[in-house]
């Protein structure tokens, strides 16, 4: 019998508060909530311009603004490419507020998104979706090292036309190309992201004066013809157009409005609205280029939100003029068949041809830094196990040098698509991903509620996160279908994989706060009132005094709750007034481990008694909450037998497995060790029966284990038996099979029939008849017919089960003591009653207890228990009818005698005593 979590502390506050101890002195408390995250003490050196404005507006420009603007306003045209525009920079500016109420929220360390979603919705979804968003950059920076190569052979490539054209065109010398500039990237990074960030202000200065050019250049050139060609679809042929540059005029705007998606002369495949939309999204993606060196920021969750928010406000007006002003000014053939056409209209071409190379190389650089960074804070949390560890180690600056050669290593892997409109879709599906990943933190957190969940930046609600969830999701089906089922399917085995192995962590998780915002919604409407027998079930909790010759009961007891509550209840003796702090608190994180290792769906509930008995009442009454409270108590059995330490049996507990987040040796200190003499804590006869007693007085039924230390665990599929001994072996005249008590027998027989590791047991039904020779028992009704009677009462509760029938050989009014138990002592036979049945041996008393225990002689008893091992020795389980406790105290210890001989060596048996209606035979 049994005698026998950390503070919630305010997240998102730099440095210490004060607390007190257990002396009742100040001391310091550290609130951190993200301890163990991928932060870093290096300095933090970057402002909002440099850090989030700067890289944000180079990485949303990229290869688009001056490469793509021209094909995505002739193949959609002006009125398709503003709704792009739109649809776009909708999905953006939700996920932006998202992003300013994450970073708002609580100090941020380095990993930029990676670590938002992480410590918002835990390491399962953070993991995936990191992983997701460095795929997306690596990705992206393959997108803008292409975009590159495709400016610089436009200008130096043998088919450009010109003097300088002196590089050889073809797959592979593009392939060539991009390593190089990729090789140059990786060089600069591995230096260390401030030299970028040194000549990132210089680049964006080039980028902006090369935008003003190309405004100029439309307000001061006029009309310009232009000639055109294409290699052929055959060798040494060429396609040739002509076509100009018409300055402002309303014919060329008017022609073009509306979409002509033709063919992509790269990629010689013909454009529609998702493909042309993948590649001007791409000029959107770079949102989060900011975020992403949080690390470096002085202030992230200042300038997180601030630079953002100016960077996408400025690309946004620079991207509006261009689409306005180029399908203002340029002839449709121009637009698709020229991707570099702003150098052939620009006041002096070459300012076109620096911003172009400024933008895609800063573009790459940037997201091969930021990817770096995301797979650095990846491998310092470790949920991927050993594969990334070594992306964690950095140079004495802080560089993740490791991280940024494996990010090289992918982003080379990317350049052999050869052709930058050929893997737009992907990048735009996994960035939108990303991005529907960022509005479902932010969701989550506003949904659950969290008191702690009060972000300084106020202009967002559940609306914008939905939208941009939904804004994501659809788009990434219209872009590719393909590629966005995969992606998903990705990032869901991505989840279990990191569910099922990482440890727990302290960063907290969404899920358990979602969780409990419906819990308590479910619980309310959990009427009890409502209750049916229809679907009852059992729910449980098991008395444990020491786990360690508890294990094999408590993973049965797990198989036999059908779905039910199951909580393992503790008492740990003491009185509260002579200690300085309640000890059981500390002693749930042992009993949490517990039910972890042993794999058992429970809850834990534990209490600080004076007794055992009074710490039993306390949790029969208090376990549980609204409809989920216990309807069943299970006990060990009373005994002397020392039951094997299972703590030295399975591996699992001496430390032959490798067990994630378990402190075996603390676990191991905390149980202590079964002994053979445990007399300071051996419960008193009358104290035990007193507790079966006080459950029967509550209406829990009652349930005790005996030799459940043997049992064998097997696998499904093996063949089990399982006996069930519907009567009352010590009483067999006082009733059949028919009364509550044993309705609830083999009601919990049937629920363990049906667990996934005893579906293949065979259950058998013993019927104990007597002799018709002998003193002719049950008058008027035969062995046969006893047995139909069963029959059909199994039919019509739907059990599968064998019957068995046993001749009852032992005269009972022959073996009862003659005389014995005084008043109460009649052996006359009665019915069971309606209420569960009687014990029988006496009269009830008030009500409804039997006055005494059955008084029979000690042969009786061994002949039961003959019959009984004699009839179930093969049995995995057996169930027998428990009789009720006797009232006075002093028959306590006869009772626990008369079952202790009925049981002796049976194995693992169960003695059922049931109050509730378990059963129904109606729809």
């Amino acid at each position: 019998m049994p005698h026998e979590n950390s503070p919630l502390l305010t997240c998102g506050l730099s440095g210490l508060i004060s607390g007190l101890g257990q002396d009742g002195q100040e001391e310091p408390l550290d609130v951190d909530c993200n301890q163990g995250n991928p932060a870093t003490s290096r300095a933090r050196s970057l402002n909002t311009f440099f850090g989030v404005i700067v890289p944000t507006v180079l990485s949303m420009f990229s290869i688009v603004l001056f490469l793509r603007t021209g094909f995505v306003i002739g193949h959609a045209g002006l009125f398709h490419s503003l709704i792009m525009m739109g649809v776009a920079y909708v999905i953006v500016s939700m996920t932006i507020l998202s992003i300013c109420a994450i970073s708002t929220n609580g100090a941020i360390q380095a990993g930029g998104a990676y670590f938002m979603i992480s410590r918002s919705l835990g390491p399962e979804f953070g993991g995936s979706i990191g992983l997701m968003f460095y795929l997306a950059n690596v990705c992206g920076c393959g997108v803008y090292v292409l975009g590159l190569v495709e400016a610089i052979l436009d200008s130096y490539g043998q088919e450009a036309g010109s003097s300088a054209a002196v590089l050889p065109g073809g797959y592979w010398y593009g392939v060539l190309y991009a390593s190089v500039v990729l090789f140059v990237c990786m060089l600069v990074c591995l230096v260390g992201s401030h030299l970028y960030t040194r000549a990132s202000f210089l680049i964006l200065l080039v980028v902006t004066v090369t935008l003003l050019s190309v405004i100029i250049s439309t307000l001061v050139l006029g009309p310009i013809p232009i000639s055109l060609s294409h290699p052929g679809d055959t060798p040494n042929s060429t396609h040739v157009f002509s076509t100009s540059y018409t300055g402002f005029n309303l014919s060329t705007l008017k022609n073009n409005l509306y979409p002509g998606y033709t063919l992509d002369y790269s990629t010689n495949t013909v454009m529609t609205f998702a493909s042309v939309f993948a590649v001007m999204f791409n000029g959107c993606t770079g949102i989060m280029a900011g975020a992403n060196m949080s690390g470096e920021l002085k202030n992230p969750s200042v300038s997180i939100p601030k630079g953002t928010v100016i960077a996408v406000a400025y690309t946004f007006i620079a991207y509006l003029l261009l689409f306005l002003l180029v399908s203002s000014t340029c002839d449709r053939v121009l637009l698709v068949q020229d991707y570099g056409f702003l150098r052939r209209v620009n006041i002096w071409p070459p300012f076109v041809t620096l911003g172009i190379y400024c933008s895609a190389l800063s573009a790459a650089m940037s997201t091969l830094i930021g990817a770096s960074r995301i797979l650095h804070a990846l491998a310092l949390d470790q949920l991927f196990g050993s594969f990334l560890a070594p992306a964690s180690i950095t140079t004495q600056g802080g560089n993740p040098w490791v991280a940024v050669l494996y990010t090289w290593a992918l982003v080379q892997c990317v350049v052999f698509a050869g052709q930058l409109n050929s893997i737009t879709s992907l990048v735009t599906v996994f960035y939108l991903l990303a991005y529907a990943a960022v509005d479902l933190a932010c969701l989550a957190l506003e949904w659950a509620s969290a008191p702690n969940f009060r972000p300084t930046f106020q202009f967002f609600s559940w609306h914008s996160c939905l939208l941009g969830i939904v804004g994501s999701v659809v788009m990434m089906f219209v872009i590719e279908p393909l590629f966005s089922s995969a992606s998903i399917a990705l990032l869901l085995l991505l989840l279990l994989f990191i569910h099922y192995r990482s440890a727990t962590s302290s960063w907290g998780y969404i899920s358990q706060a979602l969780i409990f915002h419906q819990v308590r919604k479910y619980l309310l409407m959990l009427d009890v009132r409502k209750e049916h027998v229809k679907f009852w079930r059992p729910q449980v909790l098991l008395m444990v005094s020491n786990p360690r010759s508890s294990c094999q009961l408590i993973s049965f007891v797990n198989q036999l709750k059908k779905g039910g509550l199951f909580v393992l209840g503790h008492v740990h003796l003491g009185d509260l007034d002579s200690m300085t702090s309640d000890p059981v608190q500390g002693q749930y994180q042992h009993w949490l481990s517990l039910v972890d290792l042993l794999e058992v769906k429970a809850f834990v509930d534990l209490t600080l008694s004076s007794s055992v008995r009074q710490g039993t009442q306390h949790l029969l009454r208090i376990t549980g909450l609204g409809g989920m409270k216990p309807n069943t108590l299970i006990l060990g059995f009373y005994d002397n037998c020392v039951p094997d330490d299972y703590f030295l049996q399975d591996p699992v507990f001496y430390g032959g497995v490798d067990v994630a987040n378990v402190d075996l040796p603390s676990l191991q200190a905390h149980f202590p060790p079964v002994r053979n003499h445990e007399s300071s804590w051996r419960l008193s006869p009358e104290e035990y029966v007193g507790i079966v007693r006080d459950a029967i007085k509550m209406g829990k039924n009652v349930c005790l284990a005996r030799y459940f230390h043997q049992l064998q665990l097997v696998g499904c599929g093996t063949t089990q038996l399982i006996d069930v001994w519907p009567l009352n072996l010590l009483r067999p005249e006082s009733g059949g099979f028919v009364d509550v008590c044993s309705l609830f027998l083999l009601q919990l027989a049937c629920v363990l029939n049906m667990a996934t590791t005893w579906k293949h047991a065979h259950m058998r039904i013993f019927l104990c008849v007597e002799a018709e020779s002998q003193h002719g028992a049950w008058p008027g009704a035969g062995w046969l017919q006893k047995e139909a009677e069963l029959r059909e009462l199994l039919q019509k509760l739907r059990i599968r089960a064998s019957i068995q029938v046993v001749t009852w050989d032992v005269g009972t009014t022959d073996t009862m003591e003659e005389g014995g138990g005084g008043e109460g002592g009649s052996t006359s036979r009665r019915a069971a009653t309606p209420g569960g049945g009687d014990i029988g041996g006496g009269e009830e008393g008030e009500g409804g207890w039997a006055r005494t225990a059955p008084c029979v002689s000690e042969d009786f008893l061994l002949s039961v228990n003959g019959m009984l091992r004699e009839n179930s020795a093969q049995a995995d389980v057996r169930f027998l009818y428990l009789p009720r406790p006797p009232a006075p105290p002093d028959q306590s210890q006869t009772y626990l005698a008369q079952l202790e001989v009925v049981t002796h060596e049976l194995g693992p048996t169960l003695l059922v005593h049931g109050l509730t209606p378990v059963t129904c035979t109606d729809l």
